[in-house]
């Protein structure tokens, strides 16, 4: 096993919506490691790579610290530590490095379905309850609101009733939480989803070699996600009819079929869902034969 030093370290949340999809796109991507008694670390078997299984707050902190390499996390948390961190006078040394279309949600300010609110003047001299208060104390100054923020840890759709807010900040996925506590979602303060941050510190040319494959391999599976491979026969003359049709697609590549003068195989890489209604199109336009496989990964 490499020397401590030389090993990548990724910090991943320990328990919650992200950690079975961040493990997993890593498993994908190659990764095969061994659980320890403990679970909280699990060491690389096939490549110098530990996974750090803790909290989602502390990875923003793990990465600027350089106890960690490289986390998984959601955008929210790595937008309201940046924040809190220059507001305690310590520099956030970290960077988000690759997007990864999962974990979607959004930071949303809420309130009573009857509060009558009429656009961000309504929140003027009312109570905001949150535990992302450097997102939303950033928002109110940015537009100028004169607001208190009541920092509030868990269960923050409650705050109104309880009486201690009149709005709540908190973050979104369908919005059944809010409708099951008489709220509405009125302003949205961030988009988010789950990142890539990278330590700023130099890792030097091996370590920043396999982090940047580590990228590379994250791009391969992730831009296959939806991706189908269609191969099928087709008459020469059908052919034009049938790129049109072929979903999300380049030019597909054209085969010669052995022993057939006037067809042809097509077989293409869709980068969109391909759906029943599309392989009738495909057949009533002359194609024949029609297979359609996943594609697990791709490199461009």
């Amino acid at each position: 096993m490499e020397p401590p030093e030389q090993r990548i370290k990724i910090a991943v949340q320990k328990t919650g919506r992200l950690t079975d999809h961040s493990i997993d796109l890593l498993e994908r991507c190659g990764l095969k490691v061994t659980k320890s008694k403990d679970q909280l670390i699990r060491y690389g078997e096939n490549m110098p790579i530990d996974l750090l299984l803790v909290r989602d707050d502390d990875i923003p902190g793990l990465v600027s610290d350089d106890v960690c390499d490289l986390g998984i996390v959601g955008l929210n948390v790595v937008e309201e530590k940046r924040l809190n961190r220059l507001a305690e006078g310590r520099p956030a040394r970290f960077k988000t490095v690759y997007e990864l279309d999962f974990g979607h949600c959004r930071l949303s300010i809420a309130g009573p379905e009857e509060a009558g609110y009429a656009g961000l003047l309504s929140l003027n001299n009312t109570k905001i309850a949150t535990s992302y208060t450097g997102l939303l104390n950033k928002f109110l100054n940015e537009n100028g609101i004169d607001a208190e923020t009541v920092c509030f840890s868990g269960a923050v759709e409650i705050a109104p009733k309880l009486g201690r807010a009149d709005y709540v900040c908190d973050l979104v996925s369908t919005g059944g939480t809010l409708k099951a506590n008489g709220l509405r979602e009125f302003e949205v303060l961030l988009e988010s989803e789950a990142v890539v941050i990278q330590t700023e510190k130099p890792l030097g040319e091996e370590k920043q070699a396999l982090v940047d494959k580590i990228l590379q391999r994250l791009d391969g599976v992730l831009q296959v996600r939806e991706s189908k491979y269609i191969m099928l026969h087709a008459p020469k003359t059908a052919l034009a009819e049938i790129r049109d049709l072929l979903p999300g697609t380049e030019a597909p590549t054209i085969l010669r079929l052995d022993g057939s003068d006037d067809k042809v195989a097509v077989h293409a890489v869709c980068r969109e869902n391909v759906f029943w209604e599309t392989l009738e199109n495909l057949k009533a336009a002359g194609a024949s034969s029609l297979l359609v496989l996943p594609v697990e990964k791709m490199l461009a």
